[in-house]
């Protein structure tokens, strides 16, 4: 590059961030780390009514646990508005901006008339040619002006953006936008083009729905006599049936991803997806491999589809490239927040290590863990002798429990290989099916159908819960 790129991820804090700005704020930090650039976080906390409380901490927090770093920042536009005020009333005093004494009650009335002619909405320009005597008298009887941007009227303005080209706007189109609220708080339209200009930003990646105001903006540039930086504005992301995504399509907070146990690098790899691709084939990539080859270039015109189904697919991935210790390591939360409330706690780290292996392949996120885990925990095991003897008789099932129990009491070693080469015999002998036979021992050891390798299982169970279990399934059919 040959200016220095600098670029910012400027959330407002009206709600806690979603996968579109959190996708915005990758592409933009990916973007400074492959050109050694600077990735600036800026809170655009000048929308009071609408501020949610705790939704910059979310945000932050958001940031950090994918380990997207800021270079610089927090900057919060909230400490910054004496220099907004200075700069609307410059572009007034240029005759770039006026005064506008509109009330909410007329502007409301404005546009049910346009509504009802079917135009489309938008300020009448009502106060645009009002006298100084008149701004004066106006002022004076106590009335609050907003400062409304002084559109041209005709002509066109040209929006050269690096992934869709060159867009043309109609300056007819345009209104004339608000600057500066009565209450002296800026729109985005102004405190961005402030803040973008004082942090010397080379380019601003944002979201396709903000093309529409980029025309706004360079006019805004032009007046303010400023260079404005080089636009890109990202696909949108639609659900998988192509309409905007929503909370009906999933989970659309990045928070509740990191809640439901997705893996940070996995979020990053699904995200880079959505919208980016290094080529027609390669999906599973690491961060470094992401940084090496990112670039604007590279990003799609159209819009990405999230789909939910290859976001668990990738994470389960992630997940099964994790050493054991990691793994236990970043299970060990949600396994004591998801077991049941009957089992001690703290949770045996080493004891949860031991189980790790067993489980590792079978997890998608972190939050199953705790399902997949529990029968290794609880005392009692809930299950029916119909779910116990599965296809066989109750006779077939008391003589499986009665063997393996004999068995196994003989063995000096409690390992997986002693105790499989000690019930293995016992399958022949029965003349029955392997699947049945080992099913009985499963369900009175697990109280699952499905589990982990039966006897890795019955080794980290231990000899006396094992034994204890399969005395307890046969006391069902003998007591």
């Amino acid at each position: 590059m040959s200016v220095p790129v600098r670029v910012r991820f400027a959330p407002s804090p009206t709600g806690y961030p979603h996968l579109g700005n959190i996708r915005t704020a990758l592409f933009n930090w990916l973007f400074a780390r492959h050109n050694n650039g600077v990735f600036i976080l800026r809170i655009e906390d000048t929308d009071v009514a609408r501020k949610v409380e705790g939704a910059t901490e979310i945000i932050m927090e958001s940031l950090q646990w994918l380990g997207l770093d800021w270079d610089e920042g927090p900057v919060f536009q909230s400490d910054r508005l004496d220099l907004y005020k200075m700069y609307a009333r410059e572009l007034v005093k240029e005759g770039r901006a006026y005064y506008c004494f509109c009330s909410p009650e007329r502007l409301e009335v404005m546009r049910k008339e346009q509504m009802m002619r079917k135009q489309p909405p938008g300020y009448d320009r009502h106060c645009r040619d009002l006298t100084e005597q008149q701004v004066d008298s106006l002022m004076t009887e106590g009335k609050v002006p907003v400062v409304r941007f002084k559109s041209p009227l005709k002509g066109q303005t040209v929006v050269t953006d690096l992934i869709r080209g060159e867009v043309v706007f109609e300056n007819s189109t345009l209104d004339d936008f608000v600057l500066l609220k009565s209450d002296g708080y800026p729109t985005y339209h102004l405190a961005n083009i402030v803040d973008d200009h004082y942090m010397n930003i080379s380019h601003v990646l944002r979201a396709e729905e903000w093309l529409s105001s980029t025309p706004r903006h360079v006019l805004l540039y032009s007046a303010l006599g400023w260079q404005p930086p080089q636009f890109a504005h990202l696909p949108m992301i639609l659900g998988p049936d192509k309409s905007k995504l929503s909370k009906r399509h999933s989970a659309t907070a990045i928070n509740e991803y990191q809640n439901q146990g997705y893996l940070p690098e996995a979020m990053v790899n699904f995200l880079t997806l959505l919208g980016w691709s290094l080529d027609d084939k390669t999906e599973i990539m690491s961060r470094e491999e992401i940084i090496k080859n990112f670039s604007i270039e590279r990003v799609s015109r159209t819009a990405a589809v999230f789909n939910v189904a290859k976001l668990e697919w990738m994470n389960g991935m992630y997940i099964r490239a994790l050493n054991v210790e990691d793994f236990a390591k970043r299970s060990l939360p949600f396994v004591e927040q998801g077991l049941p409330p009957g089992i001690k706690r703290p949770v045996d780290t080493d004891y949860l290590r031991l189980i790790a292996p067993l489980v590792q392949e079978r997890a998608r996120t972190l939050a199953e863990v705790p399902q997949l885990v529990d029968f290794f925990f609880v005392n009692e095991l809930q299950y029916d002798s119909e779910m116990l003897m599965g296809k066989l008789d109750k006779g077939q099932a008391v003589s499986i429990l009665s063997q393996t129990i004999d068995t196994l009491k003989k063995l000096d070693a409690w390992e997986t290989e002693s105790m499989e080469e000690a019930v293995r015999p016992l399958v022949a002998e029965s003349g029955l099916k392997a699947g049945p036979f080992f099913g009985v021992i499963r369900v009175a050891v697990t109280g699952r159908t499905a589990s982990p390798p039966l006897f890795q299982t019955m080794e980290v169970l231990g000899r006396e819960r094992s034994m204890q279990r399969l005395g307890a399934a046969l006391s069902r059919f003998i007591s």
